[in-house]
């Protein structure tokens, strides 16, 4: 007689079902590693951004070590590198820029400054200076005044190309900042001409020739027209000139 074969038998579509199962199981999977992706996608960015911060604002790896100065022709570099007062070792994001830039501008010397980091290490300070126009004698002492009226620099003798300011005892701040604008607002040949300007108040401005002869000038409104008008009433012969009212200029003497 031909054996018969027993034994378990597989369920009818038990292999599919397997392969169902492992087919979810791997979709499953494949969604958790997704959103685990994302997970440590987002860690490693903060754990960046928090590293970053770390480097910048709290260790010496971008410290500073130094500061640049430029423009400075009558100050020192180490006058103006005393003034900033950056500390080495101190974060550079953390420089307070503002307040290093009012440290420098508190130099008498110095009209402006402008403060920037250079990365990595530097703050850099560059500085325009105040240019003087004129010479005026406080106290004794001959000081150099810039066109805004402020007086920043001392001299030993004062230098040959520059007018000289005169005052007296009732001058105040004001008229040496309007004397100072007249000055400025002067043509070339016609400051070449001036010897010195003698101020008392702010609308009473005169400016003293070189050849003696006076100018009164006034205050420092309309100096541009004021200084045409002069440059024709100088070739009339006179002593003094008025221009005070440049549109009823006046001679005499």
């Amino acid at each position: 007689m031909p054996s018969t074969r027993t034994g378990p038998r597989s369920a009818p579509g038990g292999g599919a079902s397997l392969r169902t199962r492992r087919r979810f199981a791997r979709r499953q999977w494949a969604r958790r590693w997704l959103a685990l992706r994302y997970v440590v996608a987002v860690l490693v960015l903060v754990g960046l951004v928090v590293g970053g911060l770390w480097a910048v604002y709290f260790s010496s790896l971008l410290a500073a070590q130094g500061v640049q100065v430029d423009g400075a022709t009558q100050l020192s570099a180490a006058e103006v590198r005393s003034a900033a007062a950056v500390r080495d070792g101190e974060p550079l994001a953390r420089v307070d820029l503002g307040q290093v830039r009012s440290r420098v501008e508190a130099l008498a010397a110095v009209a402006s400054a402008d403060v920037t980091r250079q990365w990595p290490h530097t703050v850099r300070v560059s500085v325009r200076e105040r240019v003087a126009v004129a010479v005026v004698e406080l106290g004794g002492q001959a000081r150099g005044m810039d066109a805004s009226g402020v007086v920043f620099k001392d001299y030993d003798k004062p230098p040959a190309g520059l007018p000289q300011v005169r005052t007296t005892t009732s001058t105040r701040s004001d008229a040496l900042r309007e004397a100072a604008q007249v000055i400025s607002a002067l043509p070339p040949d016609l400051a070449r001409r001036v010897d010195h300007v003698e101020v008392e108040t702010v609308d009473q401005i005169s400016l003293v020739l070189r050849d003696g002869r006076t100018v009164a000038w006034g205050s420092a409104e309309g100096s541009d027209t004021k200084a045409k008008v002069l440059a024709v009433l100088l070739r009339q012969p006179a002593q003094k000139y008025d221009v005070s009212v440049p549109g009823q200029p006046t001679t005499s003497g």
